[in-house]
């Protein structure tokens, strides 16, 4: 199993590419025209959102909290979004594309299903590890969306499971996996999965790293697809 620490040197994910992701998807919105610029402050803004969401919920924030809290004035902020809802789709839209974008890509590299899925839960976890902050953010604040962000949040949601639910099904046509609840096992892996970075206290005072949850994941689900159980 690939280390933590080797996959951030690989892969380096991190906040400044969903933010260097949102200038680029958002030419037509953000008026801020130097892309480092843009960059820098939109760094700023997501720490901030981020901050602001674990001290007092995305809800109640009011953009002059979070002009306060990233150091910028109420008019660059409006150079960047018009406003909070929009600001949390730009957000939420980005980091999920580039999650499933980063696991489709690694899981690619393998063709036996065994491997692809241990690989793909592997690349999950270790996202979710760099990048706890959005990960967090986004499952916390799926439930307060308006009835068609909702709905796309849902969308997104499954995009990711649907990975998990693809491997199975593959492996399952191949022969190498005997699981005929794919469904409810690729359901129960996104569960995990969620758990690591919602939790992530519970398993830092037991002494968990990421490798272990890891190992462990793909061990138990392992367990469950075998031919020979």
């Amino acid at each position: 199993m690939l280390p933590f620490q080797e996959f951030k040197k690989r892969m380096a994910p991190s906040i400044e590419i969903i933010c260097r992701d949102i200038i680029q998807e958002n030419k037509g919105v953000i008026s801020v025209k130097k892309e480092a610029v843009a960059v820098k402050n939109m760094m700023r803004i997501l720490d901030a959102v981020f901050s602001l969401n674990r001290e007092k919920g995305f809800e109640t924030m009011t953009l002059r909290d979070l002009s306060r809290k990233s150091g910028l004035s109420m008019g660059a902020l409006y150079s960047y979004f018009p406003g909070k809802e929009e600001l949390r789709s730009m957000i939420l839209r980005r980091g999920v594309a580039y999650t499933r974008e980063v696991i489709l890509a690694q899981a690619g590299t393998c063709t036996d299903p065994a491997e692809k899925l241990k690989v793909a839960i592997e690349t999950h976890l270790y996202l979710s590890e760099a990048l706890r902050p959005f990960f967090y953010f986004a499952y916390m604040e799926a439930s307060s969306l308006s009835k068609r962000e909702k709905r796309r949040a849902m969308e997104d949601e499954l995009t990711t499971e649907q990975i998990f639910l693809d491997i199975l099904e593959e492996g399952v046509a191949s022969g190498d996996f005997d699981c005929p609840e794919v469904d409810l096992v690729a359901a129960l892996i996104k569960a995990v999965l969620q758990d690591w970075y919602l939790k992530r206290w519970k398993y830092k005072r037991k002494g968990i790293t990421v490798e272990q949850y890891a190992r462990f994941v793909v061990g138990f689900v392992s367990s469950r697809l075998t031919l020979d159980r």
